[in-house]
C-alpha cells in the first residue's frame, strides 16, 4: 500500500503516479472513500489532486453563497443545490467539487440511486469558484473553462482578492465584472442575484 504524507504551505498537491492516472471512476471512488479525510479531485488526464481545507474564511463565504442559491432554487423549484463536499464526474472523466452548484431537477432525476451516491455522472447546469488566497488563478479559470466545455451552462469565478467575478458562458468569451454590487444568474437561473458585499 502506498501512502502520501501532505505538509508544506496549503497550496494543492497533484500526484502524478501510473497506477493513480489509471483508475477507473469505481476504483477512483474507492479510493476517496479510503481517504475520506481528504479533499480530492482528479483531473481528466487521470491526476490526483489534494487540496487543504478551506481556510475560515474562505468556508465562511462559500456558506454564504451556497445559502443564497439554495433560498433561491427553493423558490424556483426547478432543481437541486450542491454544497462544496459534492463530487462530479464530468463526460471528460475528471471529478470536480465546485464550490457551490445547481442543477436541473430532471438532469438530477435522470440518474440511479447508485449514480447519486457516488460522484454523479453528470455537469451541473451552474457552478460557482470561489477563489481562497491558496488558489492560482490561472488553474481555476482553467476549471471554469472546462465545467463550460463538459455541459454547464453557466459558471462564475469569484476572486475576493481582486474583487471581480468572471462570467462564462458557452460559445461566449468571458465577461470580467469589477468590484459589482451583484451578480445575476438570468437567463439561466431566473431571478438568482447573488449580493457581493457579504462575499468580499
Amino acid at each position: 500500500m502506498t501512502t502520501f504524507q501532505i505538509q508544506g504551505d496549503r497550496i494543492p498537491l497533484t500526484i502524478h503516479f501510473p497506477a493513480i492516472a489509471s483508475m477507473t471512476s469505481t476504483q477512483f471512488y474507492e479510493f476517496a472513500l479510503a481517504n475520506r479525510d481528504l479533499r480530492i479531485e482528479r483531473t481528466a488526464t487521470g491526476d490526483v489532486i489534494i487540496m487543504p481545507p478551506a481556510f475560515s474564511d474562505t468556508g465562511n463565504r462559500n456558506l454564504k453563497i451556497a445559502q443564497q442559491l439554495a433560498n433561491w432554487a427553493d423558490r424556483d423549484g426547478t432543481g437541486e443545490t450542491f454544497d462544496s463536499s459534492a463530487g462530479f464526474t464530468l463526460p471528460n472523466n475528471a471529478t470536480r467539487s465546485p464550490d457551490a452548484s445547481w442543477m436541473r431537477r430532471d438532469r438530477w432525476e435522470s440518474l440511479t440511486d447508485d449514480q447519486k451516491a457516488s460522484f454523479a455522472p453528470i455537469c451541473p447546469d451552474f457552478v460557482v469558484e470561489l477563489r481562497s488566497r491558496s488558489d492560482r488563478l490561472p488553474q481555476l479559470q482553467a476549471k471554469c473553462r472546462e465545467y463550460i466545455d463538459n455541459g454547464a451552462k453557466l459558471a462564475w469565478l469569484i476572486d475576493r482578492q481582486n474583487r471581480t467575478v468572471t462570467v462564462y458562458r458557452p460559445n461566449a468569451e468571458p465577461i470580467l465584472l469589477e468590484n459589482p454590487e451583484s451578480v445575476s444568474g438570468d437567463p439561466e437561473l431566473p431571478g438568482f442575484v447573488l449580493p457581493m458585499a457579504r462575499i468580499w
